[in-house]
């Protein structure tokens, strides 16, 4: 069994039952590159300013890389029984380098450590998702360019309301991920504070550079007060809550994604790659991915409510309730991580029934307001037009007929101002040409929306 760094002032061992509960390893080992990169920067700082000897520094710099070389090679094994990463990391480092190896945590907590260590790990994990959004949106992209003139019904209340096309309803979602990306930004600023030198709680009477650690690990600043240094955990709610949010928009879309795959609707089909069957009804091709993800959404809404609750009630500084966040957070990121990455190849493989999606905007009357706005541009007040529009679908549910099949003279006896051009006015096509106003889903307009967000990724380096 690992030996408790802590035990000196115990004068015997905790149940074995304690140590089970108290252990973290089994979950934040996946922290071992990012403790080891503190450590070196902790390690070099002190032998920098005298705190340890230079070559003493030396040493514990190359220990550590070579654990971390063994690590990823495989060549050494994480030990189950080990407290935490930290403390199997600094034990391995003593019994390559002995006593040296000891002086390693000179000048620093466990507290805070694991502070820095959560800070860089989120770090890393926030650019690997926000990666994953860029894909994501340029997916969208490459199918809004193909559809830029696939008509289909535009939806409120899931009623058929007016005619856009495929790409304005799919650029829809890509101006929710741009959104997301702004907020993992925002997050990213909060969390690339460095806590390291704040000690337990009180920093030390050591002579440290922490602005040198700061520089050494990339971080924009350090934190200006000790006993928030070790123990915010803002920075991991706020990500949470912007990846939160992204599963939201991505369970609204798998939504549809849902709805248009049925027999209902056909608007699209999913590859055979990203569908599953049924073990009794053969006939069935299910959307699975979707469902999952529209459930996976819930799961991460619980990580976040985990990391709330969890902090709502601790006084400073420290307290081990927060061990808690990693698991939550650790879910939280792992979730959309996965959700992207089976989301991205099942959209880009999917085809559009386009004369479904056609067939569907001919229907439902979705040219109504047209209507109404072709008698308004004809100086009629707008409450009149849209009375007598409305008048004109009661008709047509009626006789079985569109707007489109209805003779001129039935038009006409409800207005003399209605004339031949109508029929030009409401026809789909032109319904949807003419909403060319900025973020309308014209051709001409959508087209723009696509350069605005591919100049908006192009800005961010992406």
């Amino acid at each position: 069994m690992a030996k408790m760094m802590w035990a000196g002032r115990f004068s015997s061992e905790a149940d074995p039952r304690v140590n089970d509960f108290n252990s973290s390893i089994s979950f934040d080992a996946r922290m071992y590159a990012q403790d080891i990169r503190g450590s070196i920067a902790h390690a070099t700082m002190l032998g920098e300013c005298g705190i340890i000897e230079k070559t003493e520094s030396e040493k514990l710099v190359e220990g550590l890389k070579g654990i971390l070389a063994d690590l990823d090679s495989g060549s050494l094994s994480f030990d189950p029984n080990a407290e935490d990463i930290h403390m199997f990391i600094e034990q391995v480092l003593t019994e390559r380098l002995g006593d040296t190896g000891k002086r390693l945590h000179t000048a620093r907590s466990r507290n805070d450590q694991v502070a820095l260590d959560i800070r860089l790990y989120l770090r890393d994990q926030t650019k690997e998702i926000q990666s994953l959004v860029h894909d994501l949106i340029e997916t969208l992209m490459t199918i809004a360019q193909e559809h830029i003139y696939t008509v289909m019904p535009g939806y409120t209340h899931l009623q058929r309301a007016q005619p856009i096309t495929f790409a304005h309803h799919i650029m829809a979602y890509a101006q929710m991920l741009a959104r997301d990306l702004s907020r993992l930004d925002d997050a990213y600023k909060r969390m690339d504070i460095m806590p390291l030198g704040s000690g337990a709680l009180a920093s030390t009477t050591y002579p440290i550079d922490r602005k040198r650690v700061c520089e050494l690990l990339g971080f924009s600043d350090i934190t200006y007060n000790s006993l928030d240094g070790v123990s915010d955990r803002d920075f991991c709610i706020e990500l949470c809550s912007a990846i939160s949010l992204l599963m939201m928009h991505l369970s609204r879309f798998s939504e549809e994604i849902i709805m248009w795959c049925s027999w209902e609707f056909k608007f699209i089909e999913l590859s055979d790659a990203f569908s599953t069957g049924s073990s009794i009804m053969p006939q069935k091709k299910n959307p699975d991915i979707t469902e999952l993800i529209r459930g996976k959404t819930g799961r991460v809404y619980g990580d976040l409510m985990t990391l709330l609750s969890m902090m709502k009630g601790l006084p400073l500084a420290y307290n081990k309730d927060m061990q808690e966040d990693k698991e939550a957070i650790f879910d939280a990121i792992d979730t959309v991580k996965l959700c992207i990455t089976t989301f991205i190849p099942m959209l880009s493989t999917m085809t559009v029934n386009k004369e479904n999606m056609r067939r569907a905007a001919a229907k439902g009357f979705i040219n109504a307001t047209d209507c109404a706005d072709y008698l308004v541009k004809k100086g009629m007040p707008f409450r009149d037009a849209y009375k007598i529009t409305g008048t004109l679908v009661a008709l047509c549910i009626k006789k079985e007929t569109v707007l489109e099949e209805l003779p001129l003279e039935e038009y006409k006896r409800l207005s003399d101002v209605f004339d031949e051009d109508v029929y030009k006015a409401i026809d789909l096509d032109t319904c949807v040409m003419q909403r060319k106003a900025d973020g309308g889903p014209a051709p001409e307009a959508v087209a723009v929306q696509i350069e605005k967000l591919k100049a908006q990724l192009r800005s961010r380096g992406e």
